[in-house]
C-alpha cells in the first residue's frame, strides 16, 4: 500500500509539473513570421536620435520608425502617424500582441493621433513597445507607464 501511495503522489506531482511548465512556455515568434522582421527592424533603430520629420538613422520621428519597420515586410505605410492610424483593424487593449501598432494623443487635443509605436512584447497584459521619443530617441517603454497609459488612444493590427 505504501508504494502505491508514493507512486500515485509522484505521478500526480509529475502531471502537475508537466501542466505548469507547458503553460509557462514563452510564445517565441518564429524568424519566418513577418512580425519578427517588423520588430527586429524597429529594434535595429534603437538609440537613433529623434528628429521631427527625420527618416534616417541620423534622426527619425515615430512615424518614420513605423514606416521603415513595416516596409521591411513589404507594407508601405503613410508617413504621418494620423494616417497610419487608419490602416489595419482596430484591436482592443486586452488583445494587443507583438507587431500591433499603438497610437497616442500627446498633444493638446486629447483625441488626435500625434504619436505611434509598435508592440514588441505582450505578457499577461503588460505591453512593451518601441517608439521614437523626443527626449530619448528610439527606445522601448511600457504602456503601463502613467504618461503612456493616459495618452493611449487605440491599437491596430496589420499582420495576422
Amino acid at each position: 500500500m505504501f508504494l502505491d501511495k508514493t507512486y500515485l503522489r509522484s505521478l500526480f506531482f509529475l502531471i502537475v509539473l508537466a501542466v505548469l511548465t507547458a503553460s509557462c512556455k514563452s510564445k517565441k515568434i518564429s524568424r519566418e513570421d513577418p512580425v519578427f522582421t517588423v520588430i527586429s527592424t524597429a529594434k535595429s533603430f534603437t538609440g537613433t536620435p529623434y528628429k521631427y520629420g527625420g527618416t534616417t538613422r541620423a534622426g527619425m520621428d515615430c512615424s518614420a520608425l513605423v514606416f521603415h519597420s513595416f516596409y521591411a515586410v513589404g507594407i508601405t505605410m503613410p508617413r504621418i502617424s494620423a494616417d497610419q492610424a487608419k490602416m489595419g483593424k482596430k484591436v482592443s487593449p486586452r488583445e494587443l500582441k507583438e507587431g500591433d501598432l499603438l497610437f497616442f494623443a500627446t498633444g493638446r487635443r486629447r483625441n488626435q493621433v500625434t504619436h505611434a509605436g509598435i508592440v514588441t512584447e505582450s505578457k499577461k497584459g503588460d505591453i512593451r513597445f518601441i517608439h521614437a521619443s523626443t527626449s530619448l530617441g528610439v527606445t522601448e517603454d511600457f504602456l503601463s507607464n502613467r504618461y503612456w497609459s493616459k495618452a493611449f488612444l487605440f491599437g491596430r493590427r496589420l499582420l495576422e
